[in-house]
């Protein structure tokens, strides 16, 4: 889509750092546009190309704007994939990787007087950036799988029903908080080791891949390394583990369990494979339920000793309950969704009987 003269003049206004609040908020709708995009790089590359500043000098400044760029992308993101789920994760990560290299260059023309950060007149006239932080969190839906990239390079997916949050600016205090499951290929930086909370443990990384599941309901910490060295510690600091490669904690309760596993059936969800190697019924259920974003109920209690083996590959859920039937003693119903009093549909249920 051509940029229309009134766009193309506001963007000029926003390198020069004259626009107002209200235009500000426009230009970023405009970098969040997809169809915006090939002119938007045809526009800042001819900036470039009439300016020619590259000075050296102004690298931790593009930090900065570099991590506001990621905050815009990630909240339009989120904003795109609650319309549209599983095609805006292929339109913003192609986004991503065709926005950042023009708003580079708008950075390194227009950061003296871009007014983003706030800026402070002194007595004697100089300019004080005022660090303004702020967070951002990336949102996986129940029923779907996110992929992300931090601002620092760091890669991962976050599992259905999950949020990661962070902090902006990020290059230098890469802490993020989990709520769920998400699997990391964490950027090495050994001057700034990357953090993750889940809110009552704490793990410390520099460089490495792993899968971690911090469900709140589940009242459990699990952790699976596939590469590399991460410290593990609960909040009181009264535990702190090492982790190797192939090895698998639990944290619950206040006790760590610590054992060695296959990490491929860990990160294999990343994949779009929902993997069970002699999993419990129970635990089964609750995988289920995240993956096709139903209400799981087991009728008999005596199916929780009931382990289970199998891999789908994006199979129906009435083609896993299917196999479930046929490999163990059970069968099923599927209760359809209905609407309640409040006018919203409460989930499709799922319920399990032990066959007599």
């Amino acid at each position: 889509m051509k940029l229309k003269e009134d766009e193309q003049k506001l963007l000029e206004k926003y390198l020069e750092g004259l626009t107002s609040i209200d235009e500000n908020k426009i230009v970023e709708s405009l970098f969040a546009d997809s169809e915006h995009i090939t002119e938007f790089r045809r526009f800042f590359e001819k900036e470039w190309e009439t300016t020619g500043n590259n000075s050296p000098g102004n690298k931790e400044k593009l930090n900065r704007i570099l991590d506001h760029v990621h905050h815009i992308i990630s909240r339009s993101e989120y904003q795109r994939r609650n319309r549209f789920i599983y095609k805006a994760v292929n339109i913003f990560s192609k986004a991503a990787a065709i926005l950042i290299l023009p708003l580079i260059i708008a950075g390194i023309i227009g950061y003296n007087n871009i007014r983003k950060y706030h800026s402070l007149t002194g007595p004697v006239g100089k300019e004080v950036l005022i660090n303004q932080v702020s967070t951002s969190t990336i949102i996986a839906p129940y029923g779907a799988r996110v992929s992300f990239t931090l601002p620092d390079s760091t890669k991962g997916m976050l599992n259905s029903g999950s949020r990661l949050t962070y902090s902006i600016p990020f290059s230098t205090n890469r802490k993020v908080s989990l709520e769920g499951e998400a699997w990391f290929n964490v950027k090495h930086d050994s001057v700034n080791p990357f953090e993750i909370s889940t809110g009552n443990s704490y793990l410390k990384v520099l460089g490495t891949t792993f899968n971690i599941s911090a469900y709140p309901a589940e009242n459990y910490v699990e952790i699976v390394l596939a590469k590399g060295k991460v410290e593990f510690s609960d909040n009181n600091n009264s535990s702190r583990i090492t982790m190797f490669p192939s090895e698998r904690l639990v944290y619950q309760d206040g006790s760590i369990s610590k054992s060695i596993t296959d990490p491929a059936k860990y990160n294999s969800w990343t994949e779009g494979k929902l993997v069970f190697r002699g999993d419990l019924m129970a635990e089964v259920g609750r995988r289920i339920e995240r993956w096709y974003n139903v209400k799981f109920e087991l009728a008999d209690k005596e199916l929780e000793k009931y382990s289970f083996r199998g891999t789908f590959n994006d199979d129906s859920l009435d083609e896993v309950l299917k196999l479930l039937s046929m490999t163990s003693p059970i069968r099923y119903k599927i209760t359809p969704r209905r609407l309640i009093e409040d006018g919203t549909y409460e989930k499709e249920k799922v319920t399990i009987y032990l066959k007599k």
